[in-house]
C-alpha cells in the first residue's frame, strides 16, 4: 500500500482516482465517504458552521446508515474563497481519503475549484451553497441544493417593478460571480418590467468599509437601491453605512437578496433594519409546521436558529441519502447524479426539486419585509413566486 501511494504523484488525476478507488475498495463496500469542503476558518467561518450543522442534524434525524452503508463525513477547510485550495483539497479527498462524494462549498471559488476534480474523477458533487449560476455547468456530476442569485435577483426585479411601485433603481453588488449574476438579472427583470436603472456599482468583496459606495448611491437620488453582498459580518456593516449616510427605507426602498437582512445583520442593526424588503428562499420564520419542527431540532442541538446555509446542508444530505437509496448503495458518480435528477420533496423551506435537465434547484422564492412582531424584529413573508428556476 505504501509503495502504491508513493507512486501516485506521477499519475494523472484520472489515474489517481482509479488507483485510490482500487486501493480502498474493501472499505468502500461498507462505507460512503463524503468529503465536505468549506471555509471553516476566516471571514466566512460561520457560513461553513451552519452548513456543517445542517449536515449533522440530517444525519442525526435519519441515521448514519443508508442502503446498508455507514455514512462517514470528512471535513476540510479552505480558509476562505480560494479556488486553488479547494482544488487541492478535493484532489486529496479523492486520492488519499477515498471519498465517494464531494459536498459543501461556502462560496463560488471553492465550488469551481472542486468541480474540475468532480468531473475528472467522476465523483458525485453536491453544491450546498455556492450561488453563481455557471457553477452547475462545471461538472456533469454536480447538483445544487441552495439557490442561485439569478433566480432571486430576477424575482426581486420583477416584483419591484410590477408590485413594489418602483420605477427607478440603483444597484450595489459584491464584485465576484454571485454579485455579477445578481446585478445582471435584477437589471434584466427590472427593465423588462418597465423599470429604469439609474446607476450601479460593484464593491470589493473583502472591503468592510461601504461608506463611499453608499454615498455614491445616495448622490443618484434613486427611488430604490437593490443590493447583494455575501453573508458573515458584511451585511451589518453595509446596513450601518446606510444609516450613517442618512438613507431611510421609508423614503428610499432598500431591496436585496436574503444575506443583507439575515439574522446576524438584523441583530446588529436592530430597528435600523425595519422596512427593508428582500427576496429569498428560506428563513427560520417560515410558518410551515415542517419548518417549525426543523428549527426546534436545530436550536436544541446548536442553541441558535438555522439560516439558509444550514438549509442547503440539510437538503444536500437529503439528496445524498435519497440518491443512495435509489442506487442501492452504488456510489458511482453517474449512477448517483442520475438518481438525483428529478428528485422532489417537501423541505422545511417549502416544495423543492432537482431539475432533471439542469441539475439545479427549483423552489419557491418569498418576498419579505423586516417588521417588528411583538418584541422581535424579523423577516415577514407577504408574497411568493412558486417553482422558480435559474433563468440562465
Amino acid at each position: 500500500m505504501s509503495k502504491l501511494l508513493a507512486s501516485l504523484g506521477s499519475l494523472s488525476l484520472g489515474s489517481l482516482a482509479l488507483a485510490a478507488v482500487a486501493a480502498t475498495s474493501a472499505h468502500a463496500q461498507d462505507t460512503v465517504k463524503i468529503g465536505v469542503i468549506a471555509a471553516f476558518t476566516g471571514q466566512f467561518a460561520d457560513t461553513a458552521a451552519q452548513i456543517d450543522q445542517g449536515i449533522k442534524l440530517y444525519i442525526k434525524k435519519h441515521g448514519d446508515t443508508v442502503a446498508g452503508k455507514k455514512i462517514v463525513v470528512i471535513a476540510r477547510d479552505t480558509g476562505g474563497p480560494d479556488a486553488a485550495k479547494a482544488t487541492q483539497l478535493a484532489q486529496e479527498l479523492v486520492t488519499r481519503d477515498g471519498v465517494d462524494i464531494l459536498a459543501g462549498f461556502t462560496l463560488t471559488p471553492e465550488a469551481l475549484g472542486a468541480a474540475s476534480v468532480s468531473e475528472k474523477a467522476k465523483k458525485f458533487m453536491v453544491n450546498m451553497n455556492a450561488a453563481t449560476s455557471i457553477v452547475i455547468t462545471k461538472s456533469p456530476y454536480m447538483v445544487r441544493t441552495s439557490v442561485t442569485l439569478p433566480m432571486i435577483a430576477s424575482t426581486m426585479g420583477t416584483w419591484a417593478a410590477t408590485k413594489g411601485g418602483v420605477k427607478k433603481a440603483y444597484t450595489m453588488v459584491a464584485d465576484f460571480g454571485p454579485g455579477i449574476d445578481a446585478e445582471k438579472w435584477f437589471h434584466k427583470a427590472f427593465k423588462d418590467a418597465g423599470g429604469e436603472i439609474v446607476g450601479s456599482v460593484r464593491m470589493a468583496v473583502a472591503n468592510p468599509d461601504f461608506s463611499a459606495y453608499v454615498q455614491a448611491a445616495k448622490d443618484k437620488g434613486p427611488e430604490s437601491i437593490f443590493m447583494f453582498i455575501p453573508g458573515g459580518a458584511q451585511p451589518a456593516a453595509l446596513g450601518k453605512a446606510f444609516s450613517e449616510r442618512g438613507i431611510d427605507p421609508a423614503k428610499i426602498k432598500l431591496l436585496s437578496t436574503g444575506e443583507p437582512v439575515d439574522d446576524t445583520a438584523i441583530k446588529a442593526l436592530g430597528e435600523l433594519a425595519l422596512g427593508r424588503i428582500s427576496a429569498w428562499h428560506y428563513d427560520h420564520n417560515h410558518p410551515s409546521q415542517l419548518n417549525k419542527d426543523f428549527v426546534s431540532a436545530f436550536n436544541a442541538d446548536n442553541k441558535r436558529n438555522p439560516d439558509f446555509f444550514a438549509m442547503g446542508g440539510y437538503d444536500g444530505m437529503h439528496v445524498i441519502y435519497e440518491a443512495l437509496k435509489k442506487t442501492v448503495g452504488n456510489t458511482d458518480g453517474e449512477s448517483l447524479v442520475n438518481a438525483a435528477k428529478g428528485l422532489s420533496w417537501e423541505s422545511p423551506r417549502g416544495p423543492v426539486m432537482i431539475d432533471p435537465e439542469t441539475r439545479d434547484i427549483v423552489q419557491t422564492v418569498y418576498i419579505r419585509k423586516v417588521e417588528k412582531v411583538g418584541d422581535r424584529i424579523v423577516n415577514v413573508e407577504f408574497d411568493k413566486y412558486e417553482k422558480v428556476k435559474d433563468p440562465k
